[in-house]
């Protein structure tokens, strides 16, 4: 509920953020579809999907998209390949949707 009152403060107030939505998974993974997180153009965060080096590829984006306003599908496969020695593998795929708010 927390993020969604948030989104009426900021849609209310005119400032930017970036809503990011897991819309698929496949195999493991650290959240399902439906967790959000939204950033904030302070760079808070209220949410998550999961943390680690995918919710910061997702931050990066995220904070782009707010300034281009043009939404995007992000594709992860959370492999060793992808990830090295983060010890944060869990070895499926995860689609994300970020959106201008």
């Amino acid at each position: 509920m927390e993020i969604w009152q948030e989104i009426v403060k900021l849609m209310s107030s005119g400032q930017p953020a970036a809503l990011a939505t897991i819309i698929s998974t496949q195999g493991s993974t650290p959240q399902k579809a439906g967790a959000k997180v939204l950033v904030l153009s302070d760079g808070r965060i209220i949410g998550t999907i999961g943390g680690g080096c995918v919710e910061a590829e997702v931050w990066q984006e995220a904070m782009q998209i707010m300034k281009t306003r043009v939404p995007k599908v992000l594709h992860f496969e959370l492999t060793d390949d992808l990830f090295g020695d983060s010890g944060l593998i869990c070895g499926g795929v995860m689609e994300v949707f970020v959106e201008p708010i």
